[in-house]
């Protein structure tokens, strides 16, 4: 039996947390291992639990959200970290994911889609939004070089990594490429891999930093 997936909640409303926990908590995959008041304590707590994912609220005191998950990003790279908020404000989902978060929800959605979105990011195949991916794409053709680097990734590779930049899910790619889903989970393994990466926004920015992805 596989170990469930640790979490850390970091949120500074009580009742929030509580929340979330009944949530989680209903799906035997995961494991409410910690919980932090305010962005100092998350980071002080990730370093002490080491978890595999943290949810983290935007606004908190001490340190917010953003500034927690770019030292706690910089300190443990390994660590999925997931924005959750009442807002869909995409300027601060951007930053969070500039910043390292793997991607966000929404307080309101359904406690079904909560636990599919987080299995799906667990396990590196959640997608980022259009709108993310759009906003991602333009942030990041400032750095793109003149010149394209020489790229060591397959031509069907090459092929799934243009998708992925469109922000698409490995169930549309897999439709779209007519392959199967696990085929298109152990390509974007093999991609990461290759390159040293951790997730999919690593993976765009690399390969827009390169050249490698057209506008």
């Amino acid at each position: 039996m596989q170990a469930p997936i640790r979490i850390l909640l970091a949120d500074d409303h009580a009742h929030a947390r509580e929340a979330m926990k009944e949530i989680i908590l209903a799906d035997d995959c995961f494991e409410i291992i910690g919980e932090a008041a305010n962005g100092l304590q998350a980071v002080q707590m990730a370093e002490q639990w080491m978890p595999d994912l943290i949810l983290m609220d935007i606004s908190m005191p001490e340190m917010d959200g953003l500034e927690a998950a770019k030292t706690i990003k910089m300190r443990f790279p390994y660590v999925k970290i997931i924005m959750v908020t009442v807002s869909d404000d995409i300027t601060h989902l951007f930053e969070a994911i500039k910043r390292g978060a793997q991607g966000y929800l929404l307080k309101n959605l359904h406690p079904a889609s909560w636990h599919e979105y987080l299995r799906a990011v667990a396990f590196d195949e959640a997608p980022m939004s259009r709108e993310v991916a759009v906003r991602l794409l333009q942030e990041f053709s400032s750095l793109k070089t003149s010149v394209p680097e020489q790229s060591p990734l397959t031509s069907r590779e090459k092929e799934l990594l243009e998708y992925v930049a469109r922000g698409k899910s490995n169930k549309e790619i897999s439709a779209e490429l007519s392959i199967s889903e696990h085929t298109v989970k152990n390509h974007l393994k093999n991609i990461l891999h290759k390159l040293h990466l951790d997730n999919r926004v690593q993976l765009m920015r690399y390969a827009y930093e390169k050249g490698w992805i057209k506008s």
